[in-house]
């Protein structure tokens, strides 16, 4: 909801007064949801002018708050209370700095408060009206599976925010206009904030979100019992973005390599001590050396996969980084049962002439023995392993799937591209 007074008029979150308008709701949170009342300990709870909204683990409370029932506070109240509980403010911001100018701040919000609310419904809880949920933003978009058995459990927020921001008509700029038109009938204003200062610390509150959902199930109420197993709960994993750049990084890097044009410095003492000596020299030992060849990365896409632009988005901004660190040359592959599109990857916007053609099955003995050819240094593969493997190449590979595959393949690094 767009706000009424300054942002320098709320209270200090140091210094001010808990909440208020918020008290009421609060102490009754424990008998209605225990895992809720137990979350909100760890939150900070402040009254101010504009309307109720969540900034790191400060909830603000605003006027209209206690203009509602007594069960739209406590709902309310829960609903800012997972808003921090899940890092959405945390990972929002993230999200706004891996894509740019690309971030959609109102659909990313917009993805929180369905998913939230959806938690919530499945609780017990009752929502003030009209209220978001992830199950009628996944009815509207074309393509997706609407009749998941859980919501709940096959989504989270951040997926949720990729499918309602992919490019409408290849315009990234345009949004879908029946999100538009399900935004303007619900009044949907925003809520989330991510401007203050504050950490992620996604472990720690993960830790603290399965101890307040294992607490509601032993009291048999709210959302513990309903939440089984919950997919947006904060996760603590390396982000593969950072797994990838180690692997990228260790595989171009410098590693000087034996060369027979110098002799090893031990062979250049031992040859002199022999010839001082009038003994017979010994075998020569070739010495280490740079090696001047740039590295070659390939990037292959299977194009039969289930790999997002998006994700190909993320993916070739992390290699193109290595690439201008390592001035390593970079090749992108389109491919499923042939190699049918090769383009050289100097900029995000060579992506754009890389023939993307769906469909189809996938082989990918035709992208090893072009590498094998082509002398590649490093292969990074995007695809659903959905295929017998080739032997093992000489040159690094790494496989980047766009979910759990049942079994990991027999050699490469593997990278789970979630989040």
């Amino acid at each position: 909801m767009p706000r009424r007074g300054p942002r320098s008029g709320r209270c200090s979150p140091v210094s001010g007064q808990h909440s208020r308008r918020a008290r009421m709701a609060l102490a009754q949170m424990g008998d209605v949801d225990p895992a809720i009342a137990a979350l909100a300990l760890w939150c900070t709870h402040r009254d101010h002018d504009g309307t109720t909204e969540t900034d790191g683990e400060t909830i603000y409370y605003g006027p209209s708050f206690t203009q509602l029932s007594p069960p739209e506070q406590i709902g309310l109240a829960a609903h800012h209370v997972l808003h921090v509980a899940l890092r959405h403010s945390a990972r929002q911001a993230d999200m706004a700095a891996r894509l740019g100018r690309r971030f959609k701040h109102k659909l990313y919000t917009l993805a929180a408060d369905a998913m939230v609310n959806e938690a919530l419904l499945a609780g017990g809880h009752a929502l003030p009206r009209p209220a978001v949920r992830a199950k009628e933003l996944i009815d509207l978009l074309p393509g997706l599976d609407t009749v998941a058995p859980n919501i709940l459990t096959e989504w989270d927020t951040d997926r949720l925010y990729h499918a309602l921001a992919a490019p409408l008509d290849g315009d990234p700029s345009q949004v879908n206009p029946a999100v538009e038109d399900y935004m303007l009938k619900r009044r949907f204003a925003p809520d989330l904030s991510s401007k203050g200062s504050f950490e992620t610390e996604s472990d720690v509150w993960a830790t603290r979100a399965e101890q307040a959902l294992e607490l509601g199930r032993s009291a048999g109420v709210g959302i513990g019992p309903a939440l089984i197993r919950f997919g947006d709960l904060p996760n603590s994993a390396v982000p593969w973005e950072r797994h990838l750049r180690r692997l990228l990084l260790k595989a171009v890097s410098d590693v000087p390599r034996l060369s027979y044009k110098r002799p090893a410095a031990r062979w250049v003492a031992q040859e002199a001590l022999a010839r001082a000596a009038g003994a017979p020299s010994p075998a020569f030992q070739a010495g280490l050396a740079r090696d001047q060849r740039r590295p070659r990365i390939v990037i292959a896409l299977d194009t039969s996969s289930s790999v997002t632009d998006t994700q190909l988005d993320l993916f070739a901004a992390e290699v193109l980084g290595i690439r201008r660190r390592s001035e390593a040359e970079l090749h992108l592959w389109g491919f499923d049962t042939t190699l049918h599109s090769q383009t050289r990857l100097e900029s995000a916007d060579a992506l754009q002439q890389l023939q993307i053609r769906r469909g189809g099955g996938t082989d990918f003995a035709p992208v090893f023995d072009m590498c094998r050819r082509f002398d590649s240094s490093l292969l990074i593969v995007l695809t659903d392993l959905d295929a017998p493997l080739p032997p093992a190449p000489r040159h690094e590979v790494i496989w980047a799937v766009p979910s759990p595959v049942p079994r990991p393949p027999a050699y490469g690094a593997l990278i789970l591209m979630t989040r």
